[in-house]
């Protein structure tokens, strides 16, 4: 049974740093590649960044770029989003998620690239 479980959001000043990390089991984590997305209330879900499965190369979205890195540790299959800069519109929901695909590749984006997908954890930040 696959599990995907996201750990290490809360409530932050703007300016401020958050570290995500995901936890998966019962799929070959080191073989897959991992992307985060999020969801603000009212809106669609966006990608955030993914990472192949060897840890390069990576990918992120425009609006995080310079702020945020992702990382991966394939010893105890974990994933990692490490946020510096925080804004308020960076408030969302964060979902971790397994690929289909080793690589991120160039559609690396869409949703449906996606396999196993967490619950999610609530980051908020305040102005």
């Amino acid at each position: 049974q696959v599990q995907v479980v996201e750990s290490g959001g809360g409530l932050v000043q703007a300016g401020g740093s958050l570290r995500l990390s995901c936890t998966a089991s019962g799929l070959s984590f080191d073989e897959s590649a991992m992307g985060w997305f999020r969801q603000a209330p009212g809106k669609e879900r966006e990608a955030v960044s993914c990472v192949s499965k060897s840890g390069l190369p990576t990918y992120y979205t425009d609006s995080v770029k310079g702020r945020f890195t992702i990382s991966r540790d394939n010893t105890k299959n974990t994933l990692f989003l490490q946020m510096d800069s925080l804004r308020p519109e960076d408030t969302a929901m964060y979902y971790c998620a397994a690929s289909a695909h080793p690589a991120c590749g160039g559609s690396w984006y869409l949703p449906t690239r996606y396999v196993s997908w967490g619950q999610g954890t609530q980051v908020t930040v305040s102005s």
